[in-house]
C-alpha cells in the first residue's frame, strides 16, 4: 500500500501542541499526511482545562482520531510524553472497527512500563522549569518570556503530572507494529530503554536511531519522515 494513502497522527511531546507538527511544510513527496492531534489547554483549545491523566487524554483523542484522520490507513507518532499517549490511544483504536491502525511509532521514550526515577511535579515554578529542562534537553523559546511563561506553565505542569504519573492499565501487548525512534545522542533515553519497546507488541518491531539528541525532531522533520518512509506502515 503505497505510504501517501497514510494518515499519520502525531501526539504533542509535554507542554508541546498541534502547531509544532503543523510547521512541517514542504514535505516531500514520499512523506504520509501530517494529522496534529490537539489537546485541551493548549493553542485554539487554550481557554479549556488541561488533562492531567494518560488515560482521560486518550480517551479524548480516541473520540475524534479517527473523524479527524479521515478513510484510509492510520499510523501513530508520538514523542516523550506524546509517545505513552500514542500507545494507549493506539490501544483504543485497535478496538475500533471504523479504523485501519497500521503501525505506531514512538520516539524519545522507554517502553511504556518503565516509570520515571527523578520527578519535577509538585516543585517550585524555577526547580520545576530547570528540572523539565534537564529532562528533556530543550527549553521553548516562550518560557523567556514572563507573560508567555505565566500562560504556559499550567499546561506544562499538567503534562508533566501525566507523564511521571503514568502507569498503563494493561500488560497485555499491542496487535500493531512498532517501531522505537531514537536520536543517537540522547542522554535521557538510552538504546536499551528504546528496545522496550519491543515488548509492547506481539507483531514486528524495529529501532532507529537518527542523528541528534533527545530532542533530535525540533531541528528538522526530514530524517523522521525518511525513516517512516523507509519502511513499511504495515
Amino acid at each position: 500500500m503505497p505510504l501517501m494513502t497514510h494518515s499519520l497522527l502525531c501526539l504533542p511531546f509535554a507542554g508541546g501542541g498541534a502547531g509544532f507538527y503543523r510547521a512541517w511544510k514542504d514535505l516531500p513527496g514520499h512523506a504520509p499526511r501530517i494529522v496534529p492531534l490537539q489537546l485541551p489547554g493548549r493553542e485554539e483549545l487554550f481557554v479549556e482545562e488541561p488533562l492531567r491523566d494518560v488515560a482521560d487524554a486518550a480517551d479524548h483523542l480516541a473520540r475524534t482520531a479517527a473523524e479527524q484522520a479521515g478513510a484510509g490507513p492510520v499510523a501513530l507518532l508520538g514523542h516523550s510524553l506524546g509517545a505513552v499517549l500514542a500507545f494507549e490511544l493506539a490501544r483504543r483504536l485497535e478496538r475500533d472497527p471504523a479504523v485501519t491502525l497500521t503501525h505506531l511509532y514512538v520516539s524519545g521514550s522507554p517502553g511504556p512500563w518503565t516509570g520515571r526515577a527523578h520527578r519535577a511535579t509538585g516543585l517550585a515554578d524555577d526547580e520545576f522549569l530547570a528540572r523539565v529542562q534537564e529532562f528533556a534537553g530543550y527549553e521553548h523559546d516562550a518560557l523567556a518570556d514572563p507573560d508567555m511563561r505565566e500562560l504556559l506553565l499550567p499546561v506544562l505542569r499538567a503534562d508533566v503530572e501525566m507523564h511521571e504519573n503514568y502507569k498503563p492499565d494493561s500488560d497485555e501487548p499491542l496487535r500493531t507494529p512498532i517501531t522505537s525512534l531514537r536520536g543517537t545522542d540522547d542522554a535521557l533515553v538510552s538504546r536499551a530503554q528504546a528496545e522496550e519497546w519491543r515488548q509492547a507488541t506481539t507483531a514486528s518491531f524495529r529501532l532507529t536511531e537518527l542523528p541528534g539528541g533527545h530532542m533530535y525532531l525540533t531541528e528538522s522533520p526530514l530524517p523522521l519522515i525518511d525513516a517512516i518512509s523507509a519502511g513499511a506502515l504495515s
